[in-house]
């Protein structure tokens, strides 16, 4: 798979900018501030609909503008494509596919894949678990876009079980409620101190579920049945990054040491005090059988309903599971080198393109500004063992800062220019 040309107007700092390419490696050069990072954030956008720099379309649009429009046109082993975008921040996006509108954006996902490796990656390994769940959940839409659906699912229940739950909090009466049930309580005393008859498992008090218990109930099996589809996908493809993750860390680092991932869930059944324990030294990942998985997920949402109820957040789920990294004994979050952070990072980004390289055509690989981070040693290793890919698209401010081995077309980026060089 590669990319023959890609068009933006309107984005970021580009009113109008178009770029041809070819398969092997691509090398865009000019200064920083110049636009090279906007093209490649536009690539990335075109194969997963979201950007690595922002969390939200708005700054994606050039100032002034009201929209933006991407357009790429992308070679595969099965057919030649042509993907549309337009961005249209707080209203909803459109997308066309071979110039035919389609019902939602995510319906062109997997048509371009890409793996993107960015100096922001470095929050992979020193970063909040959020990053890598988005890890995680990012390279699972790649391999299978019907994991797109799953995930936006899987989201909308968590924002409407979370509202509920804040507005549960905030009900007059709602505190003694719930000191009473986690006194142990199974049913409210009646119309007590607070004047209200509810416990905190959403009981009145005759023992009868009340229509926000009932609601909450109804949330819960949402979220149960919806986090175990995602908790299950998650395992198994841990499972399988498992190695390639151990591979690529030996060929990028240059040292000793194994790089371990496991899968860390935030909830454990019964008899475990909704706590994880402590990490083995070799990782078994959890059941990744669904249906088990939503079995556990309704009893630990049992066992902390209280506590949800009294802090107004939903405590249980995979929004709140880890990624868990290792080199050798010791966790690489805290305890890892600076280099050997690069290193499991990189290491992360390449066990990604080895897995979707595996189920098929290559991804387009994008290197943003990333050898100017890296070591020598590191820096050579890397361009090796990417080399080979069907297609690279290389962003550097300094010609001398990208390997030998990473040779093909250069183009300049100026001023919101694009311009072949040579």
């Amino acid at each position: 798979m590669y990319l023959t040309r890609i068009a933006l107007t309107d984005f970021r700092s580009y009113a109008a900018a178009e770029l041809a390419l070819e398969p092997g490696v691509s090398t865009l050069l000019g200064a920083n501030g110049q636009g090279k990072t906007n093209l490649v954030e536009a690539i990335a956008y075109l194969s997963t609909l979201g950007s690595h720099r922002v969390a939200n379309d708005a700054p994606l649009v050039r100032c002034g503008a009201d929209r933006a429009i991407l357009r790429g046109a992308v070679t595969s082993a099965e057919r030649d494509s042509l993907v549309e975008i337009e961005i249209n921040p707080g209203r909803a996006n459109r997308a066309r596919l071979n110039r035919a509108p389609v019902t939602r954006p995510r319906q062109v996902l997997g048509v371009l894949r890409t793996v993107l490796f960015a100096p922001e990656d470095l929050v992979l390994v020193k970063g909040d678990p959020d990053q890598r769940r988005r890890f995680l959940d990012d390279l699972l839409v790649a391999s299978a876009p019907r994991y797109a659906g799953v995930r936006a699912d899987y989201e909308r229940v968590l924002r409407q079980r979370t509202a509920l739950l804040k507005s549960l909090r905030a009900q007059p009466g709602a505190r003694g409620a719930r000191r009473y049930a986690r006194a142990g309580a199974s049913r409210s005393p009646g119309h007590g101190e607070d004047g209200y008859g509810q416990d905190a498992s959403g009981h009145d008090g005759q023992g009868e579920l009340s229509p926000a218990g009932r609601t909450l109930d109804v949330w819960d099996e949402h979220l149960a049945t919806a986090g175990a589809e995602l908790l299950a996908a998650r395992i198994r493809l841990t499972s399988s990054l498992r190695p390639l993750v151990a591979k690529a860390y030996a060929g990028v680092s240059g040292a000793p040491g194994e790089a371990v991932i496991s899968y860390r869930q935030s909830f454990r059944g019964p008899g475990s005090g909704g706590q994880p324990p402590a990490t083995p030294a070799v990782p078994a990942d959890p059941p990744a059988d669904p249906a088990q998985l939503a079995a556990v997920l309704r009893e630990a949402l049992a066992r902390v309903r209280a506590e949800e109820l009294e802090r107004g957040v939903c405590l249980v789920g995979p929004h709140r599971d880890d990624l868990e990294l290792r080199i050798g004994d010791l966790p690489a979050r805290g305890y890892a080198s600076h280099g050997e952070s690069w290193s499991m990072a990189l290491a992360l980004r390449l066990s990604g393109f080895d897995l979707l390289r595996a189920a098929g055509d290559d991804p387009v690989l994008l290197l943003d500004d990333v050898f100017a981070e890296l070591d020598a040693g590191r820096r050579e290793r890397l361009a090796g063992l990417v080399a080979g890919a069907e297609q690279v698209v290389v962003t550097a401010a300094v010609p001398g800062d990208v390997p030998a081995a990473l040779s093909g077309p250069r183009f300049d980026v100026s001023g919101g220019e694009v311009t072949r060089a040579g």
